[in-house]
């Protein structure tokens, strides 16, 4: 009779990241290339589609947190969560204001985001697949500098806060990629 080992707790964690990473990588692509398509201009949809991006954050974190509990949810998860829903209002209030003000609040939200990203991935490298995740951190942190700097601009724009995404998604594709071996719990 041959039995099957349940997966470790490090393994059910890298496949369910890994699962996260792949969704967010999608959601990212089609996000950018929807809001890079309306951000001319604040209208409904684009402001719609900058609240929606850091909600979907606060969804993936919550997933982040349950599937991560057996290897120790990282309580800066929680900052994220809190950090990003009120980043979600934050733009919805700045977009009465203007451009300057969504990216702003935009440019704050990627600093801090970037940072959590960064020092959550740090401990779980030994997992794999995390470089990605620390490399996208660090730059989403210098992104976030460059949206609050660009908002003092003669002609401030959205788009290049929507293009934020892509590279956040790429980095997510490879991070999924890479914590393949993991997920198998090898």
């Amino acid at each position: 009779m041959t039995t099957t080992a349940a997966p470790s707790g490090i393994a059910r964690t890298a496949s369910a990241l890994r699962r996260l990473y792949f969704i967010r990588f999608a959601f990212a692509i089609v996000w950018a290339v929807v809001a890079i398509t309306t951000a001319k201009e604040i209208n409904p949809l684009t402001v719609t589609l900058f609240v929606l991006y850091p909600l979907f954050d606060v969804g993936a974190a919550v997933y982040d947190l349950r599937s991560s509990r057996t290897t120790g949810s990282p309580a800066l998860l929680y900052v994220n969560i809190a950090v990003s829903l009120l980043t979600a209002i934050g733009l919805g209030a700045a977009a009465a204001s203007g451009i300057p003000a969504m990216l702003r609040v935009w440019g704050a939200w990627a600093i801090v985001a970037g940072l959590v990203q960064l020092i959550v991935a740090v401990p779980r490298r030994k997992m794999g697949g995390q470089w990605p995740m620390i490399v996208s951190g660090g730059i989403s942190v210098l992104a976030g500098g460059s949206f609050i700097a660009g908002a003092s601009a003669d002609h401030p724009a959205l788009t290049n806060a929507a293009g934020y995404a892509v590279p956040g998604a790429v980095f997510f594709l490879i991070a999924a990629i890479r914590l393949g071996r993991a997920a198998k719990g090898n």
